[in-house]
């Protein structure tokens, strides 16, 4: 097992670890959180050895073996499965030898060990990774040159995955995963063999693929059992029961401190008032725990256009004369909130480009509203800002006329504060890089916003806020990701993009889950190519207003649930003298949660019925 044992260690004076402690028994699948700067990566180094600590230890089982991805495949003329089979250094080995090797003893041993490790089942296994990844068979066969960066990552995550480390580190592997292969490493981690720590954003990915939570706060580690949900309904439980011992302690020293404020002088009191002070003095505070930043995006509101502000009919487009999508008829409505899904390589991005404007349309015919305006964010764009600039000197080339106060309230709802409106870019982390392309790319408040993998780099709390942020946006959203949690939180209608169409997915997110996950003869996933009858643009109208009214009131329940169980949770209320008040409260709580499961119900059956009608 992997014991790390009251570590102490500091980047540039500023404490990362402060005598923590956690131990991982074999074979854990482990979840390692915490927020954007804590440490995490930091503790990957410390268990590779790749930085020494100040105290204590960590100390791994005998002759583990550590992998991780540090950076991408080499650009080399070798193969991309002989890439993969090179990565298992052991089984490489093992076979030069064999080729040389005379001693029978030892001719036995090499054969006893290749056949314990699996070697001749190798190349299968490692196209199988490839596959999963996203690796066409034709593909696997090219040199690794051939393929960009980012593609060079995924061979560098199949060779370690290959390979088999007994503690597998991996910081944010889906980063360079579309959604496809972010839902086949959710499969294997959870089949992995051995001990893996996993630093994610992805919360589908922490509650499906690992066991445990590994938290890092104020410096220390805190094992959980469970996947994130679990850890967060934990967490929260405990927040709260701090808080409330913190505000029992409050009011208890303050109750002490009158008495000696009021008797210390007082010669019959005084040994009292001198006894209570002692207690105050041995009392251990409790610290209420710390409010997380909140964090914010904040979209500017576009003006209302008449529907439809996009309509395809009959499109093709592609590149180089050669179409990648034709017979392409589609509408996009302003309210409409649109998942892009299919394999990588059937044409998503190319879509987008199409809807963008970025690319123009071959054939048939693309119809855009008067006065529309379209933001465009995609990863690449992040990379694509001035490094040696800051935020500020970016948004100020955009909007030159305004007064520096506006500008920083701009970046400021978008979660970049004073500090980091006036530092270098290439200070910033990823997520603070994502928010300034985020801020970007939505400054003209468009009516339709297009995102192709937005959440890259991007923290929970980060992944939540611009889930929150969307669903109140008053413009269309068009959505590519790798993030389920996202898309479910913010879809209401999913495009499926194969064999050169584009069409709407009659199922759910969970069935196309499924249908990528099988790893026999996968279902064909069920595509509606025409239906009886299109409901009236008034019907689908009516039945979005009943959605959204519905909505609000379970918003409006809520906000009243929080604010009495905030009222429950106060320490004075369960005094004897105040047993009415406290049952009046009580009865109100029960109320609210009997209005809050019909609302919930009804919300429920308004999605359905409109549902029903946007197939």
């Amino acid at each position: 097992m992997l014991r790390i044992n009251d570590i102490s260690y500091a980047i540039e004076g500023r404490p990362l670890f402060d005598a923590a402690s956690a131990v991982i028994p074999d074979g854990h699948k482990v979840g390692l959180v915490g927020r954007n700067g804590a440490g995490k990566t930091t503790l990957f180094r410390l268990i590779r050895g790749e930085l020494t600590l100040e105290s204590g230890e960590i100390a791994l089982p005998p002759r583990a073996r550590i992998g991780g991805v540090a950076q991408e495949a080499p650009a080399t003329d070798d193969s991309l499965i002989d890439t993969v089979l090179a990565a298992d250094s052991e089984r490489a080995s093992l076979l030069a030898e064999a080729d040389t090797a005379t001693d029978p003893h030892r001719i036995a041993e090499i054969q006893t060990r290749l056949a314990d490790i699996d070697a001749w089942g190798a190349e299968g296994r490692a196209a199988a990774i490839l596959k999963g990844l996203g690796f066409t068979e034709a593909e696997q066969a090219m040199p690794c040159r051939a393929f960009s960066g980012g593609w060079r990552m995924r061979v560098a995550l199949a060779g370690v995955l290959f390979a088999r480390p007994d503690i597998l580190l991996l910081d944010e592997p889906t980063n360079y995963l579309d959604l496809e292969g972010a839902l086949w490493l959710e499969g294997y981690l959870a089949r992995y063999p051995h001990t893996v720590i996993l630093i994610s954003h992805d919360r589908d990915l922490l509650n499906r693929a690992v066991g445990h939570i590994l938290h890092l706060e104020n410096r220390k580690l805190t094992l959980y059992t469970g996947g994130y949900d679990s850890f967060a309904r934990a967490r929260a439980a405990s927040r709260a029961v701090q808080a409330a011992e913190a505000k029992k302690q409050e009011a208890r020293r303050a109750h002490l401190q009158s008495f000696v404020d009021r008797f210390r002088a007082k010669a019959t009191k005084a040994k009292q008032a001198q006894s209570r002070l002692k207690m105050l003095e041995k009392m251990d505070i409790i610290a209420a725990p710390e409010e997380a930043a909140r964090t914010v995006f904040t979209f500017p509101a576009p003006d209302e256009l008449s529907p439809p502000i996009v309509a395809l009919e009959s499109a093709s487009v592609g590149y180089d004369g050669k179409p990648v999508l034709s017979r392409l008829s589609l509408r996009i409505d302003q309210d409409d909130r649109i998942a892009l899904l299919g394999r990588n390589g059937e044409g998503k991005s190319t879509l987008s480009k199409l809807l963008s404007g970025r690319l123009p349309a071959m054939g048939g015919r693309v119809t855009s509203a008067t006065k529309l305006r379209i933001g465009y964010f995609a990863q690449h764009q992040v990379d694509e800002l001035h490094l040696d600039e800051t935020p500020l000197d970016h948004i100020r080339r955009e909007r030159p006329e305004e007064a520096p106060a506006k500008l920083r309230a701009r970046l400021a709802g978008f979660g970049l504060g004073a500090d980091q409106a006036e530092t270098a870019v290439a200070k910033l982390s990823g997520g603070q890089k994502a928010r300034l392309s985020l801020l970007l790319a939505t400054l003209d408040a468009p009516h339709l916003l297009i995102l192709d993998e937005p959440t890259n780099h991007l923290d929970i709390e980060s992944r939540e806020a611009l889930a929150q942020a969307l669903n109140a946006y008053g413009g269309a959203v068009i959505l590519v990701s790798h993030d389920m949690h996202l898309l479910s939180l913010v879809a209401d209608r999913l495009w499926l993009v194969q064999g050169g169409r584009v069409a709407p997915y009659d199922d759910d997110l969970d069935a196309y889950r499924r249908m990528l996950l099988a790893t026999d003869t996968p279902a064909k996933p069920q595509v509606t190519k025409s239906s009886p009858r299109r409901p009236g643009r008034n019907e689908v109208q009516a039945l979005r207003a009943e959605v959204r009214k519905c909505e609000a009131r379970v918003e409006k329940l809520t906000e009243m649930r929080e604010k009495l169980a905030g009222k429950l949770a106060e320490p004075d209320l369960y005094d004897g003298a105040r047993e009415d008040e406290r049952l009046l409260w009580q009865r109100k709580f029960a109320e609210i949660e009997e209005a809050m499961e019909r609302a919930e119900g009804l919300w429920m059956t308004a999605l359905e019925n409109l549902e029903k009608t946007e197939i």
